[in-house]
């Protein structure tokens, strides 16, 4: 009989973990004895940037990522981005050692107590399995269930000794993924959407996860509706230049209201009915308005207050949808204009800067952001035009998106060639605020260590200034604990083997970014805006 570390192996390969994102500690060695030569170790420097490479990894790849934790110290520093993973919606296998069983009663040193509570809940399922012989199949079901929609991060907690233990092999399994629509609902909201006459979509993250940027287009072009983005939307599901385009949502029910007044169809695809982000009052849509939500996550749909909800893949849904509207002719509405240029002369703006790096970055390369008081900025001056091209974290959580960036950057340059052909690698352009870029520098290490093809741009506006917005709402006149002076981005990127350079003029940004663009390897521009 194969060992449970031999049977784990064997298992993992099949379901194509053979990548493990990690920071090891004592209790997880063993899992690494005999390592297949076919396997991958990435290193982070903290748990919490091993769980954002991974992260940006599956939502590149589009399969679970692997990560090994460090019994409860490492997963409790990993939290913050098990939680982000778990409202991204990323499938992840979570594993933790834990100590030897046989001294388990004695509560030893780095133990974990209840171990499958500690990350609850912010993962689907989680277990300590009651033998070694089982953590194989405990890993499969893992697996299984994290892949499923709605995607999400699994936990298992394996003791040290277990590994060692005879087991039988586990063969891999088919296992049903998506959720598909209901086909009399879909004729039914393919019906309400035919008789509005002036229907309105909210675009939300699950249409690019799902993979259906395509079938939305096609649908919104054919009703002639005007599209909005969710509030706090973590990836880009519409083209932003698009003639039908009209904006992003505000976190505000008031606002919200206010936006999709004279709609008397919103339809959500792939979007919660509202994300909000400070208390409001009111109705949640505008009066004499109906409301239809096509989502894959049966949670979101339940606490939706109002409507019609279809709970399946939203690529599935929206075809079905397509399959069976026929609308009367109506007439386009307008979408959003343009900004207007800004020049150099004005200074080195949150503005210039986002629009230098539209007009420089390659039109295939994939922004990943967490810079929250330039956001606004970024989806007025940074238009995406293209699917899985933009990815922040859903859950307001900073630290997410260095460490994923560098996960996307892997996944990216580990793309296997097509008929002896190697893909073209699609550049990987991060976007961090200062204060946020601190939760997670760690990750530079590791985009050194693997030689990325990558750029981070520091927005650098010396503090935690998204915090300004809330001043008013909260009566506060003076902001204690924002501002960051005397950090140095170019020495710490210099200090874990990244090429970087400080910008402080807007004439000197764009041959800077192009230098930046250009380097094969990680290269960091610490941007000082005004």
């Amino acid at each position: 009989m194969p060992t449970v570390r031999e049977a784990t192996h064997c298992l993992m390969r099949e379901l194509g973990l053979t990548t493990i994102f990690g920071n090891p500690g004592s209790t997880e060695l063993p899992l690494f004895r005999d390592f297949p030569a076919d396997f991958r170790y990435v290193l982070g420097l903290q748990e919490s940037v091993v769980v954002g490479m991974a992260d940006g990894y599956a939502q590149a790849t589009g399969n679970a990522a692997l990560v090994n934790l460090h019994s409860a110290a490492g997963v409790g520093h990993a939290m913050g981005n098990i939680f982000t993973a778990y409202r991204n919606r990323t499938p992840m296998v979570i594993t933790a050692g834990q100590q030897a069983r046989s001294i388990l009663p004695y509560e030893p040193f780095l133990f974990a107590t209840d171990a499958a509570k500690l990350p609850e809940p912010y993962v689907k399922w989680a277990v300590e399995p009651a033998r070694g012989e089982d953590v194989p199949l405990a890993v499969a079901r893992a697996y299984y269930l994290a892949m499923q929609e709605p995607c999400g991060p699994t936990f298992v907690s394996i003791p040290v000794d277990d590994w060692d233990r005879p087991t039988e092999a586990i063969a891999p399994r088919t296992v049903s993924r998506a959720l598909y629509p209901d086909p009399a609902l879909a004729a039914e909201i393919a019906a309400m959407l035919d008789r509005s006459e002036r229907p309105a979509f909210v675009v939300g993250f699950g249409v690019d996860r799902n993979d259906a940027w395509d079938e939305v287009v096609a649908l919104a072009e054919r009703h002639q509706a005007i599209v909005w983005v969710s509030p706090m939307s973590s990836r880009c599901s519409f083209p932003e230049r698009h003639p039908l385009f009209a904006g992003f949502l505000p976190p505000m029910r008031e606002q919200i209201v206010k936006l999709l007044d004279g709609h008397d169809l919103i339809v959500a695809l792939g979007a919660p009915v509202f994300t909000y982000h400070i208390e409001g009052f009111g109705p949640h849509i505008p009066p004499g308005s109906t409301l239809v939500q096509i989502i894959d996550v049966p949670d979101v749909a339940a606490w939706t207050p109002l409507g019609t909800a279809l709970v399946c893949n939203v690529r599935h849904g929206v075809s079905a949808i397509l399959e069976r509207s026929s609308p009367p002719r109506r007439t386009a509405p307008k979408g959003r204009s343009a900004p207007p240029r800004v020049q150099a002369d004005a200074g080195l703006s949150m503005a210039f800067l986002m629009q230098t790096l539209a007009d420089t970055r390659p039109p295939d390369s994939i922004i990943v952001e967490e810079s929250p008081s330039s956001r606004r900025t970024m989806q007025a001056y940074l238009p995406i035009e293209r699917p899985h091209s933009f990815f922040t974290c859903a859950s307001g959580g900073l630290g997410h998106s260095m460490p994923a960036a560098v996960g996307i950057a892997l996944a990216e340059s580990s793309r296997a060639p097509l008929s002896g052909v190697p893909p073209a690698t699609r550049r990987v352009i991060g976007i961090f605020g200062d204060g946020s870029a601190m939760y997670s520098i760690q990750a530079l290490w590791s985009a050194a260590d693997l030689r990325l093809p990558m750029t981070i741009v520091i927005v650098n506006n010396g503090g935690y200034a998204a915090l300004s917005e809330f001043t008013a709402h909260f009566n506060i006149k003076q902001l204690i604990g924002t501002q960051l002076p005397g950090l140095d981005f170019v020495g710490l990127a210099n200090a874990m083997g990244c090429s970087g350079t400080r910008v402080e003029r807007a004439h000197d940004l764009p041959l800077a970014l192009r230098k930046a663009l250009d380097s094969p390897t990680p290269y960091l521009l610490d941007v000082a805006v005004s």
